[in-house]
């Protein structure tokens, strides 16, 4: 007996004592986009619980912690918030403008990201840096990497998207089969036809041909210091992906999917909420298209058949609306800003209208509540149709 106490308490003695590293991060958005900040705040956030020291130059600052520092760096970006939906629409909704517009903002952002003060007095550093590895996510440009590569550090992408299929190769060296992998822009989760099939792998080789084709004319035209560096392949890709939301494929070992890591644990929720919640009979429903567009800008007509559609229903409405609405029926309760995770989660709430960004779709499949979808543009046609297809 005494034994075994004496060897448990030896152990107890040699594990205490073994070293414990934790590793100094920088972390990089380069996408001003709420959803993509959330995504990766929330890989951020799982390291810090996990001992590590993070830095990150944010576009969305909260506010420093414990061995988490912030750099605003809001000023200098463009972001993508509450645009015009007509235009939003109008530029996102085409694979064809999609991938030339998103090559040259890539290079836009990381132009913006390197002109920052502290991060110029970073880059200085070089070998003399203070880090161990950079966090931060490619959009579809290499440049991002290019911070990595002067401080001689080992590089991570950050995909908030649920595929790779944007810069795939260059990120990995892997291709999808466009036969059975949807492009992040197709408007289907699973190319099961002929047709669907063919428009997949044309999107697939219109996007590997332009981007690079793209690429190359910008850098003859327009070379910028990390376009005359070999720069630093990412060591490893983290994906915003789940097999909930993922039809089987092959990928790489270095692509690591951490898709729902952004969620939290509920908070409580504001009192006024909280009442028009729990004091409706038979439930409410919440509506929202997400932090990108506006639901305010959407067409008279539109929005007009809407509110009386809704003003029918015997729910509560639930509304995410950035402007005072007229004539609004009395059971719609609107807000520029809404809890969205923290609302999800309440059980009196039976259903979710959305347009189907994807970290959101993942925060509404965690709490058990139905979606109506009404995708917009990017990879949200994708997402509802996977939901659709997953049951």
């Amino acid at each position: 007996m005494w034994f075994r106490v004496v060897l448990m308490l030896l152990a107890c003695v040699d594990l205490a004592t073994l070293p414990v590293n934790s590793a100094r991060i920088l972390a990089v958005q380069t996408v001003c986009g709420k959803s993509h900040w959330n995504f990766m705040s929330g890989v951020l956030r799982a390291l810090v619980e996990g001992g590590h020291t993070v830095t990150a130059f944010t576009p969305f600052p909260d506010g420093n912690q414990e061995n988490y520092t912030e750099v605003d760096i809001s000023r200098d970006m463009y972001c993508f918030r509450e645009q015009n939906l007509k235009g939003a629409v109008a530029n996102f909704s085409r694979p064809v403008s999609v991938i030339d517009l998103m090559v040259l903002l890539s290079r836009e952002q990381c132009d913006t990201v390197y002109a920052n003060d502290r991060m110029i007095e970073l880059m200085r550093q070089n070998a003399a840096t203070p880090f161990d590895l950079v966090f931060i996510e490619p959009l579809m440009s290499e440049c991002v990497s290019y911070i990595a590569t002067l401080l001689d550090v080992p590089v991570i992408y950050v995909i908030p998207l649920s595929v790779t299929s944007l810069m795939e190769h260059y990120n990995t060296g892997h291709f999808s089969n466009p036969a059975v992998v949807s492009h992040v822009l197709a408007a289907y989760g699973l190319p099961t036809t002929f047709v669907q099939r063919l428009t997949n792998t044309a999107i697939f080789a219109y996007e590997l041909v332009t981007s690079k084709f793209t690429m190359s004319l910008v850098k003859r035209n327009n070379p910028r210091p990390y376009d005359l560096v070999p720069l630093y392949k990412p060591s490893l890709v983290f994906v915003n992906s789940h097999p909930v939301m993922s039809a089987s494929s092959s990928i790489v070992t270095n692509v690591i999917n951490v898709g729902g890591i952004h969620l939290n644990v509920a908070k409580s929720l504001p009192k006024d909420i909280l009442e028009f919640i729990e004091q409706s009979p038979i439930g409410v429903i919440y509506f929202s298209f997400g932090s990108t567009t506006k639901m305010s800008s959407l067409p008279e007509h539109i929005k007009k058949a809407f509110l009386e559609v809704l003003a029918e229903l015997p729910q509560r409405i639930l509304m995410k609306y950035e402007e005072e609405l007229e004539d609004k029926p009395k059971n719609i309760m609107t807000k520029k800003w809404l809890p969205q995770r923290d609302i999800l989660l309440h059980p009196n709430v039976k259903l979710f209208i959305s347009h189907g960004g994807i970290s959101g779709l993942y925060e509404t499949i965690d709490a058990g509540v139905p979606i109506l979808g009404f995708p917009l543009f990017g990879d949200q046609p994708r997402n509802i149709d996977t939901l659709v297809n997953n049951g």
